[in-house]
């Protein structure tokens, strides 16, 4: 699947690019590598662009850039599940 095919609310994991490599270099730069996982916030309503959200980071692409990155879907809006492999790093009584 890829990014550009995700509507608002859905959540997946970046799992390869397929752009050129000027493209590719300005996106890994950003952090969207393999294994990020986000959300998509935004789409224009003409589909261009896409603003999505990882790690604290708001990115927008272009549709033609987000036709470049594959993904996996791991949840939509109100599935209730995090975004990422959020664990709890304060335990209090240990």
């Amino acid at each position: 699947m890829l990014l550009s095919d995700l509507k608002v609310g859905d959540k997946a994991e970046v799992t390869g690019l397929l752009v050129e490599s000027g493209v590719r270099r300005r996106i890994l730069d950003m952090g969207l590598v393999k294994g990020v996982r986000f959300k998509v916030l935004r789409v224009a309503p003409l589909g261009d662009p896409i603003e999505i959200v990882f790690k604290g980071v708001y990115l927008t692409l272009r549709k033609n850039e987000a036709a470049g990155v594959q993904v996996e879907k791991t949840g939509e809006v109100g599935d209730g599940r995090p975004m990422g492999n959020q664990r709890s790093r304060w335990r209090f009584g240990s």
